[in-house]
């Protein structure tokens, strides 16, 4: 009789992993209001514990023994610091800058304000057991949940905007100006929130040996080809992300520093892109269906959508309120802030490697991540549907460029 291998198990795991979501996004055709990066995102989550192996426990631990599980995080990790690594280069600080006024306002309110809610729902979850992380203290919880509602996923945001044909536009260039600047402070505040004083040390040196380490991999990829800077930026990929999982950083801060320090113009922007939509369509699946195998139902279902719902309220209306105070200020035309304010609010990707970050540091437990999960799929889900009608209304908006 014919024992089934690792091997065999590994890819009946990559076939459901590709098939199920696939099928899904065709046959229900939920393009419109999720995209087939959503749908990964949620299938991710039933082929998980909670669902499928809820309904077919012996298949599924047929299917997802250790040593596959072990195998599929492995290409999760990489997949994932690609990923964080091309958001790291597609930040345009420059842009930035010359609109610096208009932007700091912006990306302050939109950052800050939802920052907030999240934070009162993070201390009203500190009411009830099992949500808070056995390694966390009271402040990295309710501030890592809080910025967990404050996240704009940037990589989706420009996935969803070229579904709707604003990516180009002068208005989907502010919206990214803005994001690039909150995807910096997300960054830091997560390395505040991961600084470890028994490591300190580490960390410091970390921070002086990358400065010098950036300093030369700038001088070194400017006398370099295309085609070489390519290959070399992996390199330096596994580099930063080796040398901040050492100094307790971890490994997806490295991948973010190690694509912040380089500049988006070393590379072809139609080939940068075409990177990024092979990674999404190629490998990121394997990381929702290691996303979905943490997800964790023991509260019980109502207890768990529960939060997610509290936290979906939080962070959607914190953003808006936000964005809404930013126009004011700003004087923008009637509506813009609305439209600026839900395409901001999509969280998806970046905010799930967040909460998997807080989850690995067991800052937060398997429930919370498994509320924070469905509240990203929610809130990017509301995306398309509440910005198409508005752009439709006011098509004047999309050629203003401040």
């Amino acid at each position: 009789m014919h024992t089934i291998s690792t091997t065999e198990l590994f890819l009946i795991a990559m076939l459901l992993i590709f098939s199920v979501p696939y099928l899904i996004w065709r046959v229900a055709r939920t393009d419109y209001y999720a995209p087939l990066v959503v749908v990964q995102i949620i299938a991710g989550i039933l082929l998980g514990p909670g669902v499928l192996g809820a309904a077919f426990p012996d298949y599924y631990a047929f299917v997802f023994t250790p040593a596959v599980i072990q195998s599929l995080n492995g290409v999760a990790w990489w997949a994932v610091m690609l990923f964080v690594m091309i958001a790291g280069v597609e930040l345009d600080l420059k842009k930035a800058w010359e609109h610096r006024r208009e932007s700091s306002i912006t990306a302050g309110l939109a950052l800050g304000s939802p920052l907030l809610f999240g934070c009162v729902a993070a201390v009203g979850m500190l009411a009830f057991d099992g949500w808070i992380g056995r390694e966390a203290h009271t402040w990295q919880f309710i501030l890592g949940v809080g910025m967990a509602c404050a996240v704009t996923a940037l990589p989706i945001l420009i996935l969803l905007m070229e579904k709707l044909d604003v990516l180009r536009q002068p208005i989907g260039q502010r919206i990214l100006r803005y994001a690039s600047l909150d995807d910096i402070a997300i960054w830091g505040v997560l390395a505040i929130i991961l600084l470890d004083w028994t490591r300190v040390g580490r960390q410091a040196a970390f921070l002086v040996v990358f400065a010098v380490a950036t300093y030369l991999f700038r001088k070194l990829m400017r006398s370099l080809q295309q085609r070489d800077r390519w290959y070399v930026s992996l390199i330096w990929l596994a580099a930063c992300g080796l040398a901040a999982d050492w100094a307790g950083l971890h490994y997806m801060v490295g991948a973010f520093l190690a694509g912040a320090v380089m500049d988006a113009d070393w590379f072809d922007q139609e080939k940068m892109d075409m990177l990024r939509h092979h990674v999404l369509m190629v490998i990121m699946p394997v990381f929702f269906l290691s996303t979905g195998l943490r997800t964790n139902w023991d509260m019980g279902g109502i207890a768990v959508f529960g939060a997610a719902a509290v936290l979906l309220v939080a962070s959607v209306s914190g953003k808006l309120a936000g964005i809404h105070l930013a126009g004011r200020i700003l004087k923008w035309e009637k509506g813009e802030a609305s439209i600026i304010g839900w395409l901001l609010q999509t969280k998806a990707l970046i905010m799930i490697i967040f909460v998997n970050i807080l989850l690995d540091k067991h800052i937060i437990t398997s429930e919370t991540f498994t509320a924070l999960l469905l509240m990203a799929v929610a809130s990017t889900m509301l995306t398309v549907p509440m910005v198409y009608p508005k752009l439709q209304k006011l098509k004047s908006l999309i050629s203003r460029s401040s």
